[in-house]
């Protein structure tokens, strides 16, 4: 997370990143004073502070980037973290690590939202109260992604009937899991807990605990700003490759291509140089021998 925030910091004495467009959602109010109508409010909020409306608010990670947070997405080796979020003091501004492993297009959107939910709700928790409060701030962060991601406002007038086959639908349209779904409408009292239960006993039965429809036709997407940005540097004549990493970088290129989604070896390979050959006088190249204009009648 340092590194990030380190390339970020550099990047953005370059080039003007997006501005961090975060409104004060929690008046004043600290996490623990949260109830559940407060995070639907905030979540209402964000919406129409970042003009989404009330349909599926799209990529996640283009959203976040669009409104200054700084997101990479790396290999973190467990299953048990799916990412972290922090705000950097040199910019104040938001970064976000998300985990590619065994990663779907729509468990990367929930994730993205959930660590959006932390850099919000939780900027100011101590790691004391982290020890303390760490399953309310979870519950709170996900209540918020929920939220987010499929409105209150919106989503449960689509799910009147809702029973596998409709959530399947739902998925296609919101991007958003199954199970997530499932959750998401037993928090908004659409379907009692039993029935909750029920729809998760089909779901396992169903064998989408390892994987749900549309996971493999969705490719997740990545994060283009420090991408770009970089690109932009270097093609813009500013600063050269080497000299970012002998002046500016204090890291290996290995790991600032990795955390900005640039291919590996993009610090040490040039650009190719293309030459265009010219058919010399009296010869033609293949396929530019002169055509026949053949008239067509009206």
């Amino acid at each position: 997370m340092r590194w990030l925030q380190e390339i970020s910091h550099t990047v953005e004495h370059y080039v003007d990143l997006p501005e961090v467009g975060i409104p004060d959602v929690m008046a004043g109010a600290s996490y623990n004073q949260l109830r559940g109508e407060d995070l639907e409010r905030i979540a209402l909020d964000l919406r129409r502070h970042w003009r989404l409306g009330d349909g599926p608010c799209g990529d996640m990670i283009q959203v976040l980037e669009r409104f200054g947070f700084i997101v990479s997405v790396i290999e973190m080796g467990t299953v048990k973290l799916d990412g972290l979020c922090s705000w950097s003091p040199n910019d104040d501004r938001p970064h976000i690590l998300l985990a590619s492993d065994k990663m779907s297009f729509a468990r990367r959107q929930m994730d993205a939202a959930h660590e959006m939910a932390h850099a919000i709700l939780h900027r100011d928790v101590t790691n004391e109260q982290l020890k303390r409060d760490l399953k309310l701030i979870e519950t709170q962060a996900f209540r918020l992604a929920s939220a987010f991601l499929l409105p209150s406002t919106s989503y449960p007038v689509e799910m009147r009937f809702p029973s596998l086959a409709t959530l399947v639908t739902a998925k296609e349209r919101w991007r958003v899991s199954i199970k997530a779904q499932i959750k998401r409408l037993a928090d908004l009292d659409v379907i009692p807990a039993d029935f909750a239960t029920h729809l998760y006993k089909l779901y396992s039965a169903k064998g989408w605990t390892k994987e749900e429809p549309f996971d493999r036709q969705w490719t997740p997407t990545e994060p283009r700003v420090l991408r770009d940005a970089l690109h932009l540097i270097v093609d813009g004549g500013v600063r050269s490759k080497a000299d970012l990493l002998a002046l500016e970088f204090t890291i290996p290129a290995g790991d600032v291509e990795n955390l900005t989604g640039l291919p590996p070896g993009w610090f040490t390979h040039e650009a190719a140089t293309v030459v265009r050959l010219k058919p010399g006088v009296g010869q033609t190249s293949p396929g530019t021998e002169p055509g026949e204009v053949v008239p067509f009648r009206r």
